[in-house]
């Protein structure tokens, strides 16, 4: 990745996910390239000796997603990361042309039409609703909504947190889940290009800020 000094806000953060356009969450497989490895270390995951953790990083998601300048989802090889709305309508259109359509009938259908209905549902209440209820259910439902996010039917809105009787936010949390047309608009995911040429866009894109990254270490970050 080309040297830059290291992100140590939320704001950063976003201003670097605009300027280069793509941003893992987490190891890529690409020296340097996640959001992770771009921190300051301060802003890195620690345990403490309470057993208590802290890691700014993963908060910072809510509140750069719900900003509205980027899209958040499992995009990358099946891993979560950040795509700027500028270069959105590119992925989407190379995504989709690539991606199979969910077939009538079919439980990725089912899902979608679920979600379409309801505007927007947090992963649990969506697995629920889709009578993914069973042992050993959840790990199944999630390879679904990893298949929908990387051929770009499913976003992430924002992310919800439980609360305790202090009325602090704990945990996790939960991903909002929609569609891109339901967060942004359709206008706001069409594309002038054919795939071919979006998907030559976003390669050399990514070559330019990738210089030591080899052609198939590139493909697959975008196939």
């Amino acid at each position: 990745m080309m040297r830059r000094e290291e992100v140590h806000s939320e704001i950063q953060l976003m201003e670097l996910i605009r300027e280069i356009g793509f941003l893992p969450l987490l190891d890529s497989g690409i020296r340097g390239f996640s959001a992770e490895e771009m921190v300051d270390d301060d802003c890195r995951y620690v345990v403490f000796p309470d057993g208590g953790w802290d890691w700014p990083l993963w908060k910072w998601k809510g509140p750069i997603v719900t900003e509205g300048y980027c899209v958040y989802g499992k995009f990358f090889n099946k891993k979560a990361g950040f795509i700027s709305r500028e270069w959105w309508p590119d992925f989407y259109n190379y995504r989709r042309h690539v991606t199979s359509i969910p077939q009538e009938g079919s439980i990725d259908d089912a899902i979608l039409m679920t979600l379409r209905e309801n505007g927007s549902m947090i992963t649990r209440e969506l697995r629920a609703a889709c009578g993914f209820t069973g042992s050993k259910m959840r790990s199944k439902f999630d390879g679904y909504i990893t298949r929908l996010q990387m051929g770009c039917y499913i976003v992430t809105e924002d992310f919800v947190y439980p609360h305790d009787r202090h009325g602090r936010e704990y945990g996790w949390g939960w991903s909002l889940l929609t569609t891109p047309e339901q967060l942004f608009g359709k206008e706001a995911c069409l594309c002038s290009h054919t795939a071919e040429e979006s998907y030559h866009r976003m390669f050399d894109h990514l070559k330019s800020i990738l210089p030591s990254a080899s052609a198939s270490q590139i493909h697959r970050i975008l196939r």
